[in-house]
């Protein structure tokens, strides 16, 4: 029903784009039901790895998770995790964290990695570094941008703050753009200890996205830390 009413709406106008979210939840929550029920076989399942937002990058011996159908579950990760505490010996996700709200859906999405994840374990996480294109429009290096349009950008990307723009927003799949900073801090905030930097690996990473990703290891503590009364 929705459906036919978004195809008369021909125009790209409000009430249309409305219409597209709300048909999008509809199916991201038949997604989510399906994945829910598939899940149930894990739900007292310890050492398991996740490879959240895999899209069709599937990894074997992994739990791969996405709404594309072609995962192992279908799960809608704003919501909780439906794995035990401390039930995971890794989580991984690439190109994944730029697509939640920031500040709500992230600190959400990394809750319940700490909570599932077990102490002493790693959550890795890549996601289009954006320090790279900031630097590059700082300092006229028109290198990145030659090098973005042959790379990743629509040809309608001319000037630098179009590329910029492409960068930040993807259309409207970003949400939002990280450096370095932004995660550590995040990540802190979540728990997570021994925040840094890593290398591309390429045992973990995908190929193809080694240039242009920054990639930032975290540990959930052995401990959790105390307060203060």
């Amino acid at each position: 029903m929705m459906s036919q009413m978004l195809s008369r709406i021909r125009r790209d106008t409000p009430l249309r784009r409305a219409l597209a979210r709300c048909i999008m939840e509809a199916e991201i929550s038949l997604l989510h039901l399906v994945g829910t029920r598939k899940s149930r076989k894990f739900r007292k399942a310890t050492n398991l790895k996740l490879h959240v937002g895999c899209g069709r990058e599937l990894k074997e011996g992994w739990i791969n998770i996405d709404l594309d159908r072609v995962a192992d579950l279908t799960l809608d990760v704003r919501r909780a995790l439906p794995f035990l505490d401390n039930s995971c010996l890794i989580i991984y996700s690439e190109h994944f964290l730029e697509h939640l709200e920031y500040p709500g859906q992230v600190e959400s999405f990394l809750k319940e990695a700490y909570r599932v994840l077990e102490p002493g374990r790693t959550f890795s996480i890549g996601v289009p570094d954006t320090e790279w294109p900031l630097r590059a429009y700082v300092q006229e290096d028109l290198d990145y941008f030659e090098f973005a349009k042959q790379m990743w950008h629509p040809k309608w990307c001319v000037t630098k703050m179009e590329h910029i723009n492409f960068h930040f927003r993807q259309g409207e799949e970003h949400k939002f753009a990280y450096d370095f900073e932004t995660p550590k801090y995040v990540l802190e905030k979540s728990g997570f200890v021994q925040v840094k930097r890593r290398r591309f690996d390429p045992s973990l990473d995908s190929s193809d996205r080694e240039l242009g990703t920054l990639y930032v290891d975290a540990v959930k503590p052995l401990h959790h830390p105390t307060q203060n009364i």
